[in-house]
């Protein structure tokens, strides 16, 4: 295994998921390619864990993907006094991510998809994505008809 991928291995299993979702989506917005697929296995394989260990980043890193429009026409409504391509690209992949879990997996409370998205991006962002993270976050969880703190299912 490849001991510079590993962020923080005190970080839970589902964080580790979230953050290897992030830094494929982080990897894949700066150099896209046709084959989604097959560059996932090989970002998976460099991890040096089992596939299933993934699991949870494989289903996040396609739902993100399928959703990738909606999210983004989200993003947009959101950021306001701000142009979308002026987003940091880790901004952008925390957002995505966070915003496919607050409105898509029902089974995350929206206030848990805000704080990873905060953990994850102390590690990867600036000092001032935090707030601006959070603020965009928020805006999106008060949007939404279920509760913040419980998975809705």
């Amino acid at each position: 295994m490849d001991e510079d991928l590993i962020i923080n291995p005190t970080w839970s299993d589902r964080r580790q998921n979230r953050c290897a979702a992030f830094r494929f989506l982080f990897q894949w917005e700066m150099n896209p390619t046709d084959d989604l697929s097959r560059d996932l296995d090989d970002f998976l394989k460099k991890l040096g864990k089992k596939e299933d260990y993934f699991s949870y980043a494989i289903e996040l890193i396609d739902g993100v993907v399928k959703k990738i429009e909606i999210l983004d026409s989200i993003i947009k409504e959101l950021v306001t006094n701000w142009d979308f391509s002026r987003v940091a690209k880790a901004d952008l992949a925390l957002l995505r991510l966070s915003l496919f879990e607050i409105k898509y997996r029902l089974d995350v409370p929206p206030v848990v998809a805000i704080n990873e998205a905060l953990e994850i991006g102390k590690e990867f962002s600036s000092e001032k994505s935090g707030k601006f993270l959070n603020g965009v976050l928020d805006k999106a969880r008060k949007q939404i008809s279920r509760p913040a703190r419980k998975p809705a299912l």
